[in-house]
């Protein structure tokens, strides 16, 4: 059985920001030698979250519509109330998305549809530097 840890790295430019990182995984995945397996990816934070998309831009676009209507940036949060820092929808967005995506390796590939990317989205009010913790284990 085999174990890898590794990191992308990611400097976002501003909230409602959708980064497609399948590529990224893919490599650590190619790294770490695992031909059968999981590959787990996680953000670390509470103000993004990980889950799979058609990232084209009209997808994306109805992504944060539908984020805007869910979750409105504009409601009274409590969170904005207490922390004075305007990002109460941030949280709660990130916290319905969910911060982790596990996906199936087969054959040394991550498994996934043909118009199926792992997305990073960024959903706190301000530029950010995050980091995917991406574990990957499984049989070499």
């Amino acid at each position: 059985m085999t174990v890898f840890t590794g990191s992308v790295g990611l400097n976002t430019s501003a909230r409602d920001e959708i980064v497609d990182v399948t590529e990224r995984v893919q490599n650590i995945v190619s790294d770490s030698g695992v031909r059968a397996g999981l590959a787990c990816v996680f953000v670390v934070g509470s103000t993004a979250a990980v889950t799979t998309v058609e990232h084209e831009p009209g997808l994306v676009a109805d992504m944060k519509g539908a984020m805007d209507r869910l979750y409105p940036k504009d409601l009274d949060y409590e969170h904005h109330r207490r922390w004075g820092d305007g990002n109460g929808h941030s949280h709660v967005r990130a916290s319905f998305i969910g911060p982790s995506l596990t996906v199936p390796v087969v054959d040394g590939r991550l498994v996934l549809g043909t118009w199926q990317q792992i997305v990073f989205l960024e959903l706190d009010v301000r530029p950010r530097s995050r980091e995917l913790t991406v574990q990957v284990v499984g049989e070499s």
